[in-house]
This record gives structure tokens, sequence and C-alpha cells, in this order.
């Protein structure tokens, strides 16, 4: 034990000094102030930008610098970097495809991307996670001969399984706007790094809401998409083979703008002749009805929106009424149905992702108190699950407690069948509805404090959902927690002990000025649709004079 332990240590520290000495090594000027020249480069879209990169007036070498500059700063507040490629991507500059969609532009990606003589750790300490990748997964090939190449990698949680980012290889992660909570996770790093403007486009993962949580909690803007829509293979990962919720790559930005080219360059290079996984399907042009019937999930059943986040829904739902389009409240199939599913098809991960944590490596709060959950025997489990239903009369965290248990195969492929049959529901619930998209907040609450996820772990519906059911699922940024407008009322008494534990960590007064996002949802492949939904509501805020903007940092 005692050699695992200085093994552990010795690493987490070798990881942390090689990353300080690779930002150190640079030449002097990316230690510099930003100039006004740096500035004009980090104002524009990366749409026009790449206009002018095509046409010589910007050098790729400029905007590397530019963009290096403002990430190492970004870095320096939140500890949101973990490998720095900034001197492998002064070369990748040099020689960039100057023609292609997005000629020019340094790109941040999650820690899992597979990049060519890096490591994506995950933030495990153990030697088999340190080795470099020989060869770019299929995403980063595809964005080198889009003219575009990686530069930093961006940090997460342990694991992968939490929502927010830390270990002890990495250090933590903090939120843009408050040092005290969190930036989201899985994808936290890349969230705090594009809402500082340390990049402007983005790669995430998402299996329970690790691109959305993060956009919510930062104030950035995201579509997760369906299976088959985005290059994921050559990457790496926590839970290899786990299918029963598949995670799925997404795109990441730092305005709307942005999402919209990142997302047309990526399809527009056919992914499928990169990645055998997506599939072959071109980008669609999409005209949105000018009246549209909108379906407004309030409250999942298990976590009632806090009053900050229910504040943005509303913000959205009455521009969008105000705008003549038919607005309704659904009860569709139970989506606390999803959570139960959901949370049994993936029980395993947490052991299997847990599996090379070494003895004395901090694991996540979450995932630690979900672990303990399944090494206590199933006896002892359905006795405390007896306890909160017919005691507490907790039906809710009951039914949750009595499948938190490891699964055989039988029983994952019994899990599959059960998340297929609500599939199902949804689509005929859809169908009949006859729904254009639906709107939900992202999460409950704002941005948790740092550690809360061993509370907070569970809460976890609004995004999951969205997993369970393979569909297009998009997160904006609407407006900031107010202390005043989002007090939570002394007549508040939580329905179940998830509501209960969430509730603990929302205060308005510490959460002020956090950023509050809405969650815009179509069906399975439905991106595009997304996409112009989010553009409505963003066109929507801009006209009212309400347009989220992001803050100074």
């Amino acid at each position: 034990m005692i050699f695992s332990y200085l093994s552990h240590w010795r690493a987490s520290r070798a990881k942390q000094k090689e990353r300080t000495d690779r930002i150190n090594d640079l030449p002097v000027e990316y230690h510099a102030a930003i100039t006004s020249k740096d500035q004009e480069i980090l104002n524009h879209d990366v749409a026009s930008l790449v206009a002018k990169v095509k046409s010589g007036d910007v050098d790729p070498e400029g905007v590397l610098l530019a963009y290096s500059k403002r990430a190492l700063k970004a870095h320096s507040k939140t500890n949101c970097l973990t490998e720095v490629m900034i001197s492998k991507a002064q070369a990748a500059a040099r020689q960039c495809n100057r023609t292609g969609p997005l000629a020019g532009i340094p790109v941040s990606v999650k820690d899992t991307v597979g990049v060519a003589g890096f490591a994506s750790s995950i933030g495990y300490s153990s030697p088999s996670w340190l080795d470099p990748f020989q060869k770019d997964a299929a995403i980063v090939r595809l964005l080198r001969d889009a003219g575009a190449y990686p530069f930093v990698k961006t940090n997460v949680p342990i694991t992968l399984l939490s929502f927010e980012s830390s270990s002890d290889l990495w250090g933590r992660t903090t939120n843009p706007y408050s040092s005290k909570h969190s930036a989201g996770g899985s994808t936290g790093g890349e969230a705090a790094l594009l809402a500082y403007g340390g990049s402007r486009l983005g790669i995430g993962t998402d299996v329970a809401g690790s691109v959305r949580i993060p956009a919510h909690y930062s104030g950035i803007y995201t579509i997760k998409c369906s299976i088959g829509r985005f290059p994921k293979v050559g990457n790496a990962t926590s839970v290899v083979g786990q299918e029963g919720i598949p995670p799925v790559y997404s795109p990441m930005t730092r305005t709307l703008e942005d999402l919209d080219t990142f997302w047309r360059a990526v399809v527009g290079m056919k992914p499928w002749l990169y990645d055998d996984s997506c599939d072959p399907i071109p980008w669609r042009t999409v005209n949105l009805p000018k009246k549209m019937k909108l379906g407004i999930l309030w409250d999942d059943g298990v976590v009632t929106p806090s009053p900050a986040c229910k504040r943005a829904l509303q913000i959205v739902v009455s521009l969008l009424k105000e705008e003549g389009h038919d607005i309704i409240a659904i009860d569709p199939p139970s989506p606390f149905r999803a959570l139960q599913i959901g949370s049994q098809l993936m029980a395993n991960a947490f052991v299997a992702a847990s599996s090379t944590i070494r003895w004395c490596e901090s694991n996540d709060p979450g995932v630690a108190a979900g672990l303990s959950g399944l090494r206590i025997p199933r006896i002892l489990m359905k006795l405390y699950a007896w306890f909160h239903r017919y005691i507490l009369r907790d039906s809710i965290y009951a039914t949750l407690v009595e499948g938190w248990h490891v699964k055989d195969g039988q029983a994952l492929y019994a899990l599959v069948g059960q998340r297929n049959i609500y599939r199902a529901q949804w689509f005929e619930y859809w169908q009949e509805t006859e729904l254009d998209f639906v709107l939900c907040v992202p999460n409950a609450l704002p941005a948790m404090k740092h550690g809360d996820s061993a509370r907070l772990w569970k809460a976890c519906g609004y995004t999951f959902l969205f997993n369970v059911l393979d569909y297009s699922a998009g997160v904006m940024p609407v407006t900031r927690v107010d202390r005043t407008l989002d007090k939570l009322s002394p007549a508040f008494r939580p329905r179940n002990k998830i509501e209960a534990d969430a509730y603990t960590g929302y205060d308005a007064d510490d959460m002020h000025g956090l950023p509050v996002g809405v969650q815009i949802v179509g069906r399975r492949l439905e991106e595009e649709k997304v996409l112009e939904g989010m553009k409505l509501v963003e066109g929507l805020l801009k006209k009212s004079g309400a347009a989220y903007a992001h803050g100074p940092l």
C-alpha cells in the first residue's frame, strides 16, 4: 500500500510539473499581456476569423498566440487545463489547411480526446493512463483536415461520472464566475475555458449531462447530439463497452454563432468518412414554422426547479408566448422512469470507472457515495429501501435504492429492453401531441459548491432523461442568479430525499451572478432543428433587451 501511495503522489506531482514546464517553456510572447491586436482577434466570431485567415488578413500563428494567452489566463484563474499542447500547435498553425472550413482555428478538447503524443489520463495516476496516444482520434483528424488543430486539453473529474471536475492528478477546476462553485462536469474544464474566452470551439462528451450541465453552470452553448452524429472513435473512456446509455461526443462553444459554424463545419467534412460509427447524414436546412407547439416540462417529479432555474425557463416561455407560439405544459411518460432505468444501466459503470483508482487516490465524492451503496449487501439495501418506502413514505428514493446494484449480463439485457419500451412510449407521446420542441431546465439548481456532488449526484434527471431517449438537446444561457428574485420560499418542503439533498446546496445569495440556462430538446438526430430553436430563443432575448452577455472575468 505504501508503494501505491508513493507512486500515486509522484505521478500527480510529475504531471502537474510537466504542465507547468510546458507553460513556462513557451516563447516569451506567450507570457506577454494581451495586445490590442490579440484582442481584435479574440473579438471575432469563428466564421469571420476563418474568412480573414483565408484572405490572408490574419495569420493562423497570430490566432494561436491570442487564444493561448487567454487560455493561460483562464487556467491561472480556474485550473481548467490538463495537457498543454501549444508548442506542438505552433507547427500545426503554420502548416494548417488555409482553405478549410475551420482554417487557422485552435480548438480545445476534453482530456479524453485522443491526440498523438499526449496522454488522456482522465485524472487517474496509474501508469497505464499516462502513456501518450500513438495516433489522433477521428475527430482530431477531421479537425486537422478542416484547417483547425487542438492546442489544449481540459480538465475532467476522475471517473468522468460527476458534475464537478477534480482529481489528485490535475486538481480542481473552478467556475469562472465564482471560485467556490463548480464549472460543471464531466466536461467542466472545457466550459470554464470557453466561458473565460480562452477558446471559442471545444469538444466534450455527454452520458448524463456532461456537456449540458457545464454549459448551464458556466454560461456557454452546446447541443448534445444523438448517437451517430458526431465522431467518437479513438478516444479514451473510463468505462469501455458501456452501451446501455452510450456516451456521445458533442461540440461546445462560447457563442451560438460559433456553435452553428462548428456544427456545419464538422458535418460538412463528412464525419462518416473518419468514423464508421457516424451516420452518413449531411447538414440539413431547417425552416421552423411561424407558429410552433412547444411542450414545457416544468417539473420532472423528482426535483422541482429552483427559483433561479424556473425563472430562466419562465423568461423564455413568456417570450415565446408573446411571439404567438402555442405553449402547453406536458405530462409525458414518467421522467422518473427514465432515471430509474438509466441509473440501473449505469450502476456497473461506477465499479468499472473506479477499478483503476489506486489505494489512497481520491475518488469523486458522488461516485464514492454511489460505490458505497453498491458494496452494501443487497439484503441491507432492501431493508433501507423498505424503511424509505413505508416509514418515510418516500417511494421515489426507495425505488432507486432497490435497483442500485451490480447487474449481470441478463439483467442488463432486460434493462435495455425496458429502455427501448420507454423510448417507444415517448415516441408515441410526441407523435400524439405533435410537439416541435420540449423545453425544460438543464438542472434543478445552478452551479453546485465544490464537494456537493456527494449529495447532488442523483439529481441529474433533467439531462439524463434525454440520454436515455437519445434525443438532441441544446443548452444555452439565459440569465444569472439574482439574490433578491431567486430566494427560496420559506414554505418549500422537499418531496423526497433526492430533492432534500439537492436543496441543501441552494443559496441564492451565495449563488448571485452565476449563469442559468435553459434546455431546448428535439427528437433523435434533430440537431439542425434544435440549433434553429436556440437561434429563435436568442433572437427573442435580444429583441426584448434581455440578451445574455458574458460577464467581466
